[in-house]
């Protein structure tokens, strides 16, 4: 256990797990070996998440744009996926975890999406922690998907042009039932969003570290709380 407290509220952490294939080309392994080292530091900061009581964790695992990526490297991916449910979703079930997905699940491999369907069903009903994946995401299409759905509800007489509003927007996004994100980290050193939740984090507080993601362990988790403390978030105020 930290010494370190954590004063500010911290309901939602937001990761850009980045820097897998480079952590792996240090080493002269294949990049999919460093997805794979990267999986266990999911299943790591699940314990400083119940340390700190973060409800939420969004983690972007598979973008819209990933599947420009070496076939090898994705069916690797997908397989490292699939082994981390069948072997943590025991615990998930145990501890409370929900588990959901943003992202259209329809263009993954046929076992991922059964893998998925599984673990979301076992853990429906949970309400303690939750663990939302980022799988075929891209916030561009979130945002084309609310909106054709709003425009369908007007077309259809559901909804007034003039009743649209903020609230009606983040109802139609994948994020619907989620709390805002008030932290995102993004690892490997890049400071860009890469398509990842650019409604969502309108007054987010990011942090870039370089530390690539299978290096992201406990000790390097907490140094991001321990800088989110430090931050004086005003949203918009004085």
């Amino acid at each position: 256990m930290s010494e370190f407290v954590l004063t500010k509220p911290l309901n939602h952490v937001a990761l850009i797990m980045d820097g897998n294939g480079r952590w792996a080309k240090q080493r002269g392994l294949p990049r999919h070996l460093g997805h794979k080292e990267g999986c266990k530091r999911i299943v790591e900061l699940f314990d400083v998440i119940k340390e700190f009581n973060i409800k939420v964790i969004t983690l972007y695992a598979f973008s819209t744009e990933n599947w420009n990526r070496p076939k090898d490297e994705i069916r690797h991916l997908f397989s490292y996926l699939n082994i981390f449910f069948k072997q943590n979703i025991k615990r998930f079930e145990k501890e409370g975890v929900r588990i959901q997905v943003m992202g259209d699940t329809t263009k993954l491999p046929i076992k991922t999406q059964e893998v998925l369907k599984d673990a979301l069903e076992r853990t429906k009903n949970n309400d303690t922690y939750i663990f939302s994946i980022a799988l075929n995401y891209g916030s561009h299409e979130e945002l084309v998907k609310a909106t054709k759905e709003i425009a369908g509800e007007v077309l259809n007489g559901n909804l007034v042009i003039d009743d649209i509003n903020e609230k009606t927007i983040e109802s139609h996004l994948y994020t619907s039932n989620l709390p805002p994100v008030d932290l995102m980290i993004r690892t490997s050193g890049e400071q860009r969003l890469s398509n990842y939740l650019l409604y969502q984090l309108a007054y987010a507080e990011f942090i870039f570290t370089p530390t690539y993601w299978p290096d992201f362990d406990r000790n390097e988790f907490v140094k991001c709380l321990k800088e989110y403390e430090t931050r004086d978030r005003r949203f918009g105020h004085v």
